[in-house]
């Protein structure tokens, strides 16, 4: 699967996923906004680690910039 996240894309989702995970153990948030938030904590996780979203393949979207070279 091709890479369509660039690195501020993937250290946002990795700042959000620990705070959703700090408001948890912080008993901030329970119920089911805590389930809600936690998977969604976890899928930004794990986008994050591979570096692709599938809801950007759809609609072409891609925050990862281009390293290829103007000759």
């Amino acid at each position: 699967m091709k890479k369509n996240m660039g690195s501020v894309d993937r250290a946002l989702r990795v700042l959000v996923a620990l705070v959703i995970g700090i408001l948890y153990l912080s008993n901030q948030i329970s119920g089911t906004a805590a389930v809600i938030l936690g998977l969604l904590a976890v899928i930004f996780l794990l986008t994050s680690l591979v570096g692709t979203c599938p809801l950007y393949l759809p609609f072409g979207l891609s925050t990862k910039k281009d390293t290829k070279a103007a000759a």
